[in-house]
């Protein structure tokens, strides 16, 4: 007869374990990546660029409070239908897409100093405006970077010669406040109160003539934009 050979209890526990982490990793529900999708639940400045942008054109008619409800879902769902979308609720990358949305932690998302230098440009140019106008400074600076006439950084635009005021009188060094940052990252999440605007103004401080005479397209505060 042969002999079976016991393992001691040390073995015994050791194995028992690594079944359990097996039977635990085979079963676990893998973790939503941070930032690759909005959804039900979410709270955050991107929910909030989200609920602004579906107002604006008309698909939400709920409180802009940075929180994804039920509202917020269904307005998702009817953007979802009218743009040839899976209307299931959630804000991933086409959903994204259609809304000219950056979601956080993706590849597209601007790096802390992106965010603060463009805060700078916000707070020296704009502090005191309506926050409306603050994004809108904001938004110039991006479309900008995205515009072939222009530098393709935010840096590169910021910083080409004579082209913002609070360079060439030191204020862009000044630290900027809560508002001028919040403005930022809304710009950079996609809010653009100017649709496309690449030039501003003060009226009652410029007297550049090849500004004044380009056609209004907007005004906020004491700023006029332009394409």
């Amino acid at each position: 007869m042969k002999k079976i050979r016991l393992l001691a209890p040390a073995a015994v526990m050791l194995c028992m374990l690594v079944l359990g982490g097996l039977l635990f990793s085979a079963n676990k529900t893998p973790a939503r990546a941070a930032g690759a999708a909005l959804r039900l639940g979410d709270r955050g400045e991107t929910v909030r660029t989200l609920q602004e942008k579906l107002k604006n054109w008309g698909y939400y008619n709920g409180s802009v409070d940075g929180i994804f409800g039920s509202k917020t879902e269904s307005a998702v769902q009817y953007f979802q239908r009218r743009n040839g979308l899976t209307p299931d609720g959630v804000v991933g990358p086409a959903t994204a897409e259609k809304l000219g949305l950056t979601l956080s932690g993706t590849s597209g998302n601007k790096n802390q100093g992106d965010v603060n230098l463009l805060a700078r440009v916000v707070h020296g140019e704009a502090r005191g405006e309506p926050y409306m106008g603050q994004v809108a400074v904001a938004a110039v600076v991006l479309n900008r970077v995205d515009n072939a006439q222009f530098p393709n950084s935010i840096s590169g635009v910021v910083y080409q010669p004579y082209a913002f005021s609070v360079v060439l009188d030191g204020q862009i060094n000044l630290t900027p406040n809560s508002e001028a940052i919040r403005a930022a990252r809304d710009a950079l999440n996609g809010y653009d109160p100017t649709s496309g605007c690449l030039y501003y103004y003060n009226p009652a401080k410029t007297t550049n003539k090849w500004m004044l005479s380009r056609p209004i397209h907007l005004r906020i505060g004491e700023h006029v934009f332009c394409r």
